[in-house]
């Protein structure tokens, strides 16, 4: 560990995870690094959940309030979930032990836009940040830190919390080094324009330096992160990934976009996966991207010289890809950048650079809202994460989905969404296997049409038929802008709810 932690002072505070849980306690507000199952911290939080058991079985209290950039894995969220030590959690989560305690109401949990949750933190909303729990690759000579997988919020909750405990894992290749790109944006009311004019620019320091004072304590750690496999590319998101790439044609055709020079930013998952792959055979060259986070998909395109650059906070990479990156970090150095997710989600730059944005949804409505967080409106599934950062700033925001779920109970075409995350306002493409619905320049009667013509078949019938009904009403009352008969506007998640079908 001497290449590891090469900073003599912080090297002398080199102790247990259960040693250094002691610095971590009850009604704690405490940060840790992590995104997408990237860079999350591996030790602390198992013994942080100890630490909780042995203190609830005295009779004590020990709960903490949770703060992340984004999911981290089940040693880390689930181990504190199972272990009762959470009272409080943000701003995105994705792990089933968790989401159970926090839709039963054991765990209070608030849903933020990535963007903004770090400034929260720095503008103190929450009150003060107590300790900073960061994974690193490296400490240097200076004692500054080199981000592992992800940057995340670090840079808030280092510069924020009074005490820092830094784990180093050596699992974590040494080849990361140099891909960080770490910027500050000043606090109010001294805010500066961010320099970013192309996706691929540096503008930061490739580590985050910090108080050497406020590190408490250093552990070694040697485990890989949470890096779970894409499901095999079916028909399915075959169409989508198709109808996605007669999309971006028409663009071409239209003149608002070029073959050269696309800029993409993608959201989690198979299907968002299963588009990139569709990329690798397209008329698309020096593809680039600035998003959240990089996939397989990306990888693959950089491999095949389709990609020039990926901007992102985080990783997430199957467990092959993640191998794959540990053994060439160095080969994909000029390819790939790290940023804090206030920089890689920021509105200003995603404004500026004209982003094609590409989210996936839990359900939208016939008029383009769309839910992508609570199922029938108050079950919370992971969040909001950066979708909404993208949505509504990018030059055209889309968002891709199968037309139906747990095997066809559920349409994700609905006659109005339960929950709005993105208004008709910001939702500018819907996909799915069926086609696509371009909502550009139509009023909201003019949406329905092409929105309904893209659900599954079997629920285009149920949602003709409310939407004739909607008219109905709205001609009666003199409501014809946007058409509902609310009465039965939920009828689908009614009945959902009743029996188990979204179907009549």
């Amino acid at each position: 560990m001497n290449e590891r932690i090469a900073n003599a002072k912080l090297a002398s505070k080199v102790m247990t995870a259960d040693e250094a849980a002691q610095f971590v306690n009850h009604g704690d507000h405490v940060g840790i690094s992590g995104f997408t199952g990237a860079g999350y911290p591996k030790a602390l939080p198992g013994a942080i959940a100890r630490r909780a058991k042995e203190a609830h079985e005295r009779g004590d209290e020990f709960m903490i309030d949770l703060f992340t950039g984004a999911s981290t894995a089940d040693d880390c969220d689930g181990v504190l979930a199972e272990a009762n030590a959470l009272r409080f959690r943000t701003p995105y989560q994705s792990d089933p032990i968790l989401r159970s305690k926090i839709n039963d109401g054991t765990i209070l949990y608030a849903d933020y836009h990535l963007s903004e949750s770090g400034m929260y933190v720095e503008q103190g909303f929450f009150g003060p940040m107590d300790v900073a729990i960061v994974e690193a690759v490296r400490i240097t000579e200076e004692g500054h830190i080199v981000p592992s997988s992800s940057v995340g919020n670090n840079v808030e909750y280092l510069d924020n919390a009074a005490r820092i405990i830094i784990e180093v894992n050596s699992w974590q290749s040494l080849e990361l080094e140099g891909m960080a790109d770490i910027y500050r944006i000043n606090k109010l009311p001294n805010r500066q324009p961010i320099p970013i004019t192309e996706a691929g620019q540096r503008v930061g320091t490739t580590y985050i330096d910090i108080d050497l004072d406020k590190v408490v304590a250093v552990v070694e750690t040697n485990h890989a992160d949470r890096n779970a496999p894409f499901k095999p590319i079916d028909d399915q998101s075959r169409q989508i990934a198709g109808h996605f790439l007669d999309f971006l044609e028409g663009e071409v055709a239209a003149g608002r976009l070029s073959y050269d020079g696309y800029i993409m930013q993608s959201g989690v998952g198979n299907v968002p996966n299963a588009v990139m792959a569709g990329l690798l055979d397209s008329k698309f060259e020096n593809i680039q991207a600035y998003t959240e986070v990089i996939q397989d998909g990306m990888v693959d395109l950089i491999d095949a010289g389709k990609m020039t650059i990926a901007s992102a906070t985080s990783f997430s990479l199957s467990p092959e890809y993640a191998h794959k990156m540990n053994e060439q970090a160095s080969n994909y150095a000029k390819n790939l950048i790290l940023r804090p997710q206030q920089i890689s989600n920021h509105p200003e730059v995603v404004r500026r650079l004209g982003l094609i944005a590409t989210n996936g949804l839990i359900e939208a409505d016939i008029y383009g809202n769309v839910n992508s967080t609570n199922v029938a409106g108050s079950r919370i599934m992971n969040g909001v994460g950066g979708s909404a950062d993208f949505t509504r700033n990018a030059f055209i925001s889309s968002f891709i989905t199968p037309s139906d779920a747990k095997g066809g109970a559920i349409s994700a075409i609905v006659p109005f969404v339960s929950h709005v995350d993105h208004t008709e306002q910001d939702v500018k493409v819907l996909i799915t296997e069926y086609g696509y619905a371009d909502l550009r320049g139509l009023a909201p009667t003019e949406r329905a049409r092409k929105v309904i013509a893209i659900a599954h078949p079997d629920y285009r019938p149920l949602l003709e038929e409310y939407y004739e009904r909607a008219l109905r009403v709205a001609k009666e009352r003199k409501t014809m802008q946007t058409p509902h008969d609310l009465k039965t506007a939920l009828s689908f998640h009614e009945r959902f709810i009743e029996t188990g079908t979204m179907r009549k």
